[in-house]
């Protein structure tokens, strides 16, 4: 895709991924985008780079513009790879001995990933660069979600550019909020949810720290996805919601089977919540990708996993669910573990573990049914179930 301005004199000069299916066992099933921006002034200024993959579409845009070897300054908001992977080309393109700027910490980074020995300009939280008629200003923005991100705003054009925050995967022609309206809502909140929400009081903590400078925005632009400009405070308010983690009544009965007996119990389940009006989500885990499992958890007020006993331990797909879980570190949840047995029934004892470790709210020490649920197993089910609507909200 050509370069698009996107204000006067600054330029989207990123590339589109239409292929990419994976980003760290989360699914992009529309893609990605690695955003980056030249601004065109009396020095011109390149923020970010791309994917190595695609280096060559980043230096293909950059030159409809202006010769590369003119950048005057690089910025690196962030040193995850997907963002610097083409940054060596880049400089080599642009001049080994100009000016790179980044956090002290990027600094740190970058010299780790890369051999050459680079014009690094670690910055100050706080600095600003003067490339004009335009002033470059620096925010450290520590574990959002790297040890060494950073924002730049651009003073006078009252635009940030927030590296990976504020994102979305998706690969699209559309290059605003107004040419994707709510359709693009979805696609933040699963990138919210398994990228960000580890950090949600830190987002908190900045969100009121860009109160107290009154930073005017005209317009937020993402390493990822689309940019806001209609209205960037749409995005900003929807990260607060997602960062206070306010339990719904909604339930999502996680689970997986063997020979369908776990399957039935979770089935009783989640309709017996539904009856009692919560929002009841049975979310088969073959069926279901870890990363829209844990979009759905977002909201949801409680979780309960279900898993049959295999060779005296879990079912490999409720394992690999609770291990994303727990390092996502999701909040106020209440929760219980079911699941059936033939054997020794050691799966639910697991689970109910797990689920102490992250810091859920147990309310039950687990269902274990001994093969299929009969009416007895069934009852037992439903009063499950009752426990866990009367802990959720109204």
């Amino acid at each position: 895709m050509k370069p698009v301005e996107i204000a006067q004199g600054i330029y989207w000069v990123g590339a589109i991924d239409w292929n990419i299916r994976d980003f760290h066992g989360y699914s992009t099933y529309q893609g990605s985008t690695y955003n980056a921006f030249l601004i065109i002034d009396d020095q011109v200024t390149l923020i970010d780079t791309v994917k190595k993959e695609h280096a060559d579409q980043l230096l293909a845009n950059i030159s409809e513009l202006v010769d590369p070897k003119t950048i005057a300054n690089v910025i690196s908001n962030h040193t995850e790879m997907d963002h610097t992977g083409g940054l060596a080309r880049i400089m080599h393109r642009v001049g080994e001995d100009k000016p790179l700027y980044c956090s002290k910490m990027g600094h740190k980074n970058l010299s780790l990933h890369f051999p050459q020995k680079w014009n690094y300009k670690p910055l100050e939280d706080g600095s600003e660069l003067k490339i004009g008629k335009r002033t470059l200003a620096f925010m450290e923005t520590r574990m959002l979600h790297w040890p060494d991100s950073m924002f730049t705003y651009a003073k006078e054009d009252k635009i940030l550019f927030s590296s990976d925050a504020f994102g979305q995967h998706y690969a699209g022609l559309e290059r605003f909020d107004d040419q994707m309206g709510d359709a693009i809502m979805p696609h933040a909140k699963k990138y919210f949810a398994n990228i960000l929400l580890p950090y949600s009081p830190l987002i908190l903590k900045l969100v009121e720290k860009v109160k107290t400078m009154k930073l005017p925005m005209n317009m937020i632009c993402p390493d990822h996805g689309i940019i806001w400009r209609k209205d960037p405070m749409k995005i900003i308010k929807a990260y607060v919601e997602w960062s206070e983690q306010k339990p719904g009544r909604k339930a999502l009965v996680l689970y997986d089977t063997m020979w369908h007996s776990t399957e039935t119990m979770a089935e009783v389940i989640a309709e017996t919540l539904g009856e009692q009006g919560v929002d009841a989500k049975p979310m088969h885990l073959r069926s279901w990708h870890r990363s829209d499992v844990v979009t759905e958890c977002l909201d949801a007020g409680a979780i309960l996993i279900g898993s049959p006993t295999l060779n005296n331990g879990l079912f490999p797909t409720v394992s690999d669910v609770l291990t994303y879980l727990k390092g996502l570190k999701p909040l106020n949840k209440v929760s219980a573990a079911f699941g059936s047995y033939g054997w020794s029934g050691e799966a639910v004892k697991l689970i109910t573990k797990e689920l102490e470790e992250m810091k859920f709210k147990v309310i039950d020490p687990g269902l274990r049914i001994h093969y299929v649920p009969d009416n007895q197993g069934i009852e037992a089910c439903r009063n499950l179930a009752g426990k866990i609507a009367a802990e959720l909200p109204r």
